[in-house]
């Protein structure tokens, strides 16, 4: 590497060898959709031009603690492309000593660049003059990652690409800074817990939340710190150019909350100097207690994704509706208590950076209510590491960022299944990346999960999975003619009728669905929007539309499907009381209600003998 001064403006060019390959990674089955993998980065050619220039400004972000900031950058070149491209690279250095050792490389010889962008944009993203003039001014918003910033710019395109130009460093005041809040319920009713992202391991810094009452005597709670490494993922691109250090996560219990209380809290490391480092103030409030007669709303969809403001990574409109759905959530944050995202939370597909671009993302949710989550096929499945699909959908990550980035209450993280009760409510989140088949260890946890509530007290039982375990008229279901994920139900739904679950929600399909409380495939009751009385079938909704690319509903729906949308939104759960429950799909693009349903009955209703769904009595007297 080599620096020097010119104009104020200290330019850093890096040098590589002059190796190059043509393996195009990029393009292996099951991440190919991830915009990144689009990148080719293995296969970049030095071409390190004095013509060219790329620069950004400003040099320092951040200088009033913010943790998101946008950056200019200029481009020069004296022969534009359509083609030509930027990379944001994070750390700023990103040349071939980054590289694992060459016997831990799975190909041939040794790359310029082993490393892919955290984004990217095409030269012309923001005029169309480019490729007359050669000169354009790009803007990226960019997020406080624990590392400087360069900006990198090619040509060739995103199979063929030969660098010109790097740009000067830029970085945060402080890269280190406690971040990205998020939320989630403890393991008793009455705790919460706090997950945030620092670049402070223990041995620097001691991690806290300082938290109390609004406007009451605060306490300090410490909190634990976990992290992983390359070695912890199980396959590519996770373990080669999708690898970036995920910094240190940090998690912490708040315990004896009252209920429906707000509480403030904010997030502090002590330095070993005895300094401190805060976070920003924040806010949540409590949860009811089991069985509390308050008004108590519930917030479901899965299938997200993540999106750059910025117009970055924008191929073929990877995550089109996720902003939608962000942004609805954030504008609508005083109307709910608490957010079920099951599972495909980022589609990060082996791209580690992305998760600290979700964080960002849903920072304004996450830490202001509790928001829990649940596994899907782009968090967890690799072939070979017990996930029971063997397909390469979570891009070699196995589960490792989805449960350590967030926290969850499962009595073994790397078995993604935990029950919550947030006052009326008792959900059983279920993971359908592992076995949960009659027998399974996994199965014994739902029936537990649901025949321990006290229906009395809380009234709504729901359970929810990221794939369809019961129904759904998605086209590729219609052709293999069962409109489930196969041996989906099959275990389940005795389960689903014993203990008389009301609603059961998936994501997985891209669009929403709403089924009628069904039994066997036999729809047990014939109203449409207005449910009460005896608990005689579960309802069944796909609520997938989150954000991620749309999918196509079957051309002949079966009977028991009572409304379809292939369209992004989410699902809204109202408890009003013990006898009285809305169920609202509002879509993301304006907020609207489009589909509804209520429940309402009694005690006895819960009680009431149904088929299948009652102990066998005798005429004993």
């Amino acid at each position: 590497m080599e620096g020097f001064k010119g104009h104020g403006l200290i330019l850093v060019i890096v040098w590589f060898t002059s190796f190059t390959i043509t393996i195009t990674f990029a393009h292996m089955k099951g991440f190919g959709e991830q915009p990144l993998s689009k990148i080719a980065i293995h296969n970049t050619v030095l071409e390190l031009r004095s013509s060219a220039s790329i620069t950004a400004h400003p040099f320092l972000l951040g200088n009033k603690g913010e943790d998101t900031e946008w950056v200019t950058v200029s481009i020069q070149l004296p022969e534009p492309s359509v083609d030509d491209w930027v990379g944001v690279f994070s750390p700023a250095i990103f040349n071939s000593s980054t590289c694992l050792a060459p016997d831990k490389i799975s190909h041939f010889g040794e790359p310029f660049m082993c490393t892919a962008p955290i984004k990217y944009k095409y030269a012309n993203h923001s005029d169309s003059d480019y490729t007359k003039t050669g000169n354009a001014t790009l803007k990226f918003e960019l997020i406080n990652q624990r590392a400087d910033f360069s900006f990198a710019l090619f040509s060739g395109g995103l199979s063929t690409p030969k660098l010109l130009a790097v740009s000067n460093f830029i970085s945060f005041a402080n890269p280190k800074a406690p971040v990205y809040p998020r939320l989630a319920l403890g393991k008793s009713w009455d705790e919460m817990t706090v997950t945030w992202t620092s670049g402070y391991d223990v041995d620097e810094a001691v991690p806290f939340v300082e938290w109390g009452p609004q406007g009451g005597k605060k306490t300090r709670s410490p909190a634990g710190t976990l992290t992983f490494n390359r070695n912890s993922m199980c396959g590519e691109p996770a373990r080669t150019i999708g690898w970036r250090d995920p910094g240190f996560i940090h998690t912490s219990f708040l315990k004896e909350l009252w209920p429906n209380l707000r509480y403030t809290y904010r997030l502090g490391h002590i330095l070993s100097n005895g300094s401190y480092i805060w976070s920003k103030k924040y806010s949540f409030k409590a949860s009811p207690y089991p069985g509390q007669n308050s008004l108590q709303r519930v917030i479901i969809f899965g299938d997200m994704g993540k999106a750059e403001r910025d117009g970055s990574n924008e191929y073929a409109d990877y995550q089109p509706g996720s902003l939608n759905t962000t942004d609805q959530l954030i504008k609508d944050l005083d109307n709910y208590d608490i957010v079920f995202h099951i599972g495909d939370m980022p589609y990060a597909n082996g791209y580690i950076s992305q998760w600290d671009q979700f964080t960002a993302q849903v920072k304004q949710i996450s830490s202001r209510v509790a928001y829990m989550v649940a596994s899907g096929n782009h968090e967890r499945d690799w072939p070979n590491t017990g996930s029971f699909f063997d397909t390469p959908d979570s891009g070699g990550e196995c589960g490792v960022p989805a449960e350590t980035m967030y926290y969850f209450p499962a009595e073994n993280r790397a078995k993604f299944w935990y029950k919550a009760d947030y006052g009326m409510f008792r959900f059983c989140i279920a993971d359908s990346e592992h076995d949960w088949r009659e027998g399974s260890e996994q199965y014994k946890f739902i029936e537990h999960c649901l025949a321990t509530v006290d229906r009395k007290q809380q009234p709504w039982l729901i359970f929810s999975a990221h794939r369809p375990l019961g129904y759904s008229s998605n086209k590729w279901y219609g052709m293999e003619g069962s409109f489930e994920e196969p041996e989906g139900r099959e275990s389940l739904q005795k389960l689903w009728q014993k203990y008389k679950v009301d609603i059961a929600f998936y994501g997985h399909v891209h669009n929403y669905e709403r089924i009628c409380p069904i039994y066997q495939n036999q729809c047990v009751n014939s109203e449409k929007y207005h449910y009460s009385g005896t608990v005689n079938g579960t309802i069944h909704v796909v609520v997938g539309g989150g954000g991620s690319h749309l999918s196509d509903f079957t051309a002949s729906p079966p009977i028991w499907s009572l409304y379809r949308d292939r369209d992004f939104g989410f699902g809204k759960l109202t408890a009003f009381n013990h006898s009285y429950l809305l169920f609202e799909y509002k879509k993301s693009s304006d907020g609207e209600v489009y589909d509804y349903f209520t429940i309402s009955r009694d005690y006895r209703d819960v009680l009431a003998c149904v088929h299948d769904g009652c102990e066998k009595t005798t005429l004993a007297t």
